[in-house]
């Protein structure tokens, strides 16, 4: 299936009933590709906690849509249990709390009461609307970076890496750290992806990889700990990974190893930029390793690993039984890190005033 084009997306209105909310099953790529129905806000929550749907743009496309669902089936009274309920689902990613309040003011603002299910469906689109056309400004200006590098290397292949999935599947379309990939790829430009594994959900060999590989875009899959090695010998020219939630002051939020391909990077004198969207920034949170809260997940995500037997989906254990263990989903990389932050509005240093520069509106959040 081709991921990249203007027709694509990863969550949408069944076309024969819109009381039904359609998205992609990605808890079952690379192997098989699935549609699955949301049919009331309860799927959708589930959907978020179990991660059918993960990446922080998708994630609160998501729950606005649920709220649409919860919409019909209760109206406001409805609406407010399913908030309460999806805030509560994934508490790194600020997309979500983003999304959620926005409905809630949508809702809160509209008197009418007949046509709230329509006016949320309304806005859960024009979400996803924007999302895409953040994407595309994350692309153009990241492709500028790419250019750059291109053209220092008379047209040599420029190397990149990245870590978890911040492409089309974590977002509407195009995604954050893979849309300049897209356009320079589209535009001729010679690249080549490193992608990580991403441990323990495995989010790079079994989406990023499978994305690239639908588009026809040079990549090679590395388990998590070669990234200083090939940083070392020369083989990485640019990091650029997403980001579920940015503090004003630059610190960022990813998934977890992000940290560590940075200071990597550091080390190597490679430029380390973070690709993302203004609706993940919090901009009432300025510490990021204080202030950011860091999801613990299952640790069946650690024990097991999920793949094909046969020509069978199976989860095989790979741990003793009374293994403890910590499955920490996120890890902060300082703003000291971080060459630059790659936005819908440009590119600016990883600071409060290089974030303020180019979105100015938010000076006094």
């Amino acid at each position: 299936m081709a991921q990249r084009g203007e027709n694509f997306r990863t969550i949408w209105l069944k076309p024969d009933d819109p009381s039904v909310v359609q998205i992609i099953d990605q808890r079952l790529l690379p192997h098989d590709y699935q549609v699955h129905d949301l049919r009331s806000w309860q799927d959708g929550l589930v959907a978020i906690a179990d991660m059918y749907v993960r990446g922080a743009p998708l994630i609160g496309a998501t729950a606005a849509w649920s709220l649409y669902l919860a919409a019909q089936a209760g109206g406001r009274a409805e609406l407010r249990i399913a908030a309460a309920a999806l805030l509560k689902s994934r508490p790194t990613a600020v997309n979500l709390h983003w999304a959620i309040e926005r409905i809630l003011t949508l809702v809160d603002s509209h008197e009418a009461t007949g046509d709230l299910v329509e006016r949320i469906r309304q806005d859960a689109q024009v979400i996803c609307d924007e999302d895409i056309e953040i994407s595309r400004g994350i692309g153009i200006h990241g492709l500028a970076l790419l250019k750059e590098i291109s053209s220092r290397k008379n047209g040599a292949t420029v190397n990149i890496l990245t870590h978890c999935n911040a492409g089309s599947l974590a977002t509407i379309n195009w995604g954050t750290a893979t849309a300049p990939i897209y356009f320079a790829h589209q535009q001729g430009i010679d690249i080549h992806v490193w992608v990580d594994e991403t441990r323990p959900r495995n989010q790079g060999s079994q989406l990023t990889a499978w994305e690239l590989a639908a588009n026809k875009v040079p990549h090679t899959l590395i388990v998590d700990n070669a990234g200083g090695h090939l940083m070392q010998h020369g083989d990485v020219d640019i990091v650029i990974t997403g980001t579920d939630r940015t503090t004003r002051c630059g610190d960022v939020a990813n998934k977890i190893g992000t940290y560590l391909k940075a200071l990597a990077a550091n080390d190597n004198d490679i430029p380390f930029y973070v690709a993302l969207p203004s609706t993940t920034i919090d901009w009432h949170c300025r510490d990021g390793i204080r202030e950011i809260p860091i999801e613990q997940r299952d640790p069946a995500e650690v024990s097991h690993i999920y793949g094909i037997y046969e020509g069978k989906p199976v989860h095989v254990r790979t741990t003793a039984n009374d293994t403890p263990i910590s499955n920490y989903a996120f890890d902060v990389t300082p703003a000291r890190l971080v060459t630059g932050l790659i936005t819908e509005r440009g590119v600016c240093e990883a600071s409060e005033t290089g974030l303020l520069g180019l979105f100015p509106e938010k000076a006094e959040s």
